[in-house]
């Protein structure tokens, strides 16, 4: 084999991403809350649905790229316990983190499913993921409010909703299919 054809030239979508790897290493060194950590860690957030929208745009979706782009994303989930966590412990009752046990256990039992069933890890792209994902990524912005709670209680729900369909879908699916978009249609 020709070793030119394991060469993958970055795209632009592969340079956003590794923009958001920088940007995420950064929020390390950044303090929790101030304007600095909010401005980059609202780029990050930019940059995640940059990338992916370039690369299909562009026709340049490949597996290099989906894997640095979850490279990027565990990354970055990873920075954000680190700096956020430490702050929602202290501000969030205890009912919330019992709900954020339970939506672990069915999103835990949905990928169980999925790996018996299909024998892979199988994530879905669902209305409802990415409704969550967004929502999860607001929660710093809302720890400056007096509706920390009120709004971590509706991430939950829907979270719980989320992980619940997901379950459904695998449990009812006989092929896994990644861009399922609901239980409702494909």
């Amino acid at each position: 084999m020709d070793k030119n054809q394991n060469k993958h030239r970055l795209n632009a979508a592969d340079i956003i991403t590794l923009i958001r790897i920088a940007g995420t290493i950064m929020l390390l060194f950044l303090s929790p809350l101030t304007a600095g950590f909010f401005i980059l860690y609202a780029f990050t957030g930019l940059t995640d649905v940059l990338d992916g929208l370039i690369a299909r745009k562009t026709n340049t979706a490949d597996d290099f790229g989906a894997r640095l782009d979850s490279i990027a994303d565990l990354l970055f989930y990873t920075v954000i316990l680190i700096r956020v966590l430490p702050i929602l412990i202290t501000k969030l009752p205890s009912e919330i983190w019992y709900a954020v046990a339970v939506i672990i256990c069915i999103r835990v039992s949905a990928y169980i499913t999925a790996a018996i069933k299909y024998r892979l890890f199988a994530s879905m792209h669902t209305y409802l993921n990415k409704l969550t994902g967004a929502a999860v990524f607001l929660i710093p912005f809302f720890l400056i409010t007096d509706f920390t709670a009120v709004f971590c209680r509706i991430v939950c729900a829907v979270a719980a909703v989320s992980s619940l369909e997901e379950l459904v879908i695998h449990i009812r699916s006989k092929d896994y299919c990644p861009n399922t978009k609901s239980i409702f249609y494909k």
